[in-house]
């Protein structure tokens, strides 16, 4: 490790929050400078609309370990997060949101866990009570269905907000996949790991950027990522309705043999025809799923593209 380089990296992903960077830094500057000798703090400007990046540059003013690092357009969390990490400088470093509902109380705690020998420390919610109930169910659904077909153990109830020494860092940059699940990807490399449970407050400022629609997209790239669970269901459903039709076909046989032909119903057969129907489509879905990510994949494409890296002193913040 370079000489210089501070002790702790504070990795923030940041996409139109300028209504609640003034309070993350008032509440986070506090209780970091105490705690560690050396920090520095990169926010990383994912495609805002707002005024977000003028305000995290007029920042720089009073806040000189803050470093700006400012995408060409909106990449996705995922995508922000790994530009954060490849950006620090840090012995360790946390991840965490600007909106204050991963508490920056918890930082000190987490860095004795660091200071004892723990490589990643992760932050779980105790208490949802931010969420809806509908979205709590959901969430603890998919974690047991997802931990269930997957040979990798991903920790339920825990965001992006944890600390990663700096072997699990360089660890994770070298992983090389585009359609990334992070969350999974910090369990797939392993070290000794920590979990610190803590109560889930309700944003500051601001609405939350994750709807139904991108946690379900999230979903399936978790589900896809780290198991082929759903390309193994589709192939036993496929071959309990073959059984099932080479039954009831033997049985039709029969049943003509002994009772002579019978008259066609047009109910059932268009019942059949759409059940066996959607199963195909289901089947195809499922495996294009899969052929996507190769496509995606085979296409080597930057996760990311930054624009520009606003560091402390680089002058004016209007320029």
């Amino acid at each position: 490790m370079n000489p210089v380089s501070p002790e702790l990296s504070l990795v923030i992903p940041c996409r139109d929050e300028s209504a609640s960077l003034t309070t993350l830094f008032d509440t986070l500057l506090p209780i970091v400078r105490p705690a560690v000798g050396s920090f520095e703090i990169i926010v990383v400007n994912d495609g805002s609309t707002d005024n977000t990046l003028q305000q995290l540059l007029a920042l720089q003013a009073s806040s000189h370990e803050l470093r700006v690092v400012d995408l060409s357009r909106n990449f996705g969390k995922e995508a922000a997060v790994v530009a954060g990490l490849a950006h620090c400088r840090g012995r360790c470093a946390i991840l965490l949101d600007a909106d204050l509902q991963d508490p920056p109380e918890l930082i000190p705690q987490m860095l004795a866990r660091w200071r004892e020998g723990y490589e990643s420390i992760v932050a779980v919610h105790a208490i949802r009570t931010s969420d809806s109930l509908s979205r709590r169910l959901l969430t603890a659904a998919y974690y047991r269905m997802l931990n269930a077909v997957s040979k990798t153990n991903i920790v339920a109830d825990s965001g992006d907000f944890r600390l990663l020494d700096r072997a699990v860092i360089d660890a994770f940059l070298g992983l090389c996949e585009r359609t990334r699940f992070n969350k999974g990807l910090f369990s797939w490399i392993g070290f000794r790991q920590c979990l610190i449970e803590h109560d889930r407050p309700p944003r500051q400022a601001g609405r939350s950027k994750f709807t139904y629609r991108r946690l379900f997209s999230l979903a399936l790239e978790g589900l896809t990522s780290f198991s082929s669970a759903p390309l193994r269901i589709s192939a036993y459903v496929g071959l309990l309705i073959s059984l099932l039709a080479f039954v009831y076909g033997g049985y039709i046989v029969l049943r003509t043999m002994i009772e002579g032909a019978a008259v066609p119903g047009y109910a059932s057969i268009f019942a059949a025809v759409m059940f066996f129907g959607g199963i195909n489509l289901l089947g195809i879905g499922i495996l294009g799923e899969y052929v996507g990510r190769v496509f995606i994949e085979s296409k080597q494409r930057p996760l990311y593209v930054v624009r520009q890296t606003h560091e402390p002193g680089d002058g004016d913040p209007s320029t």
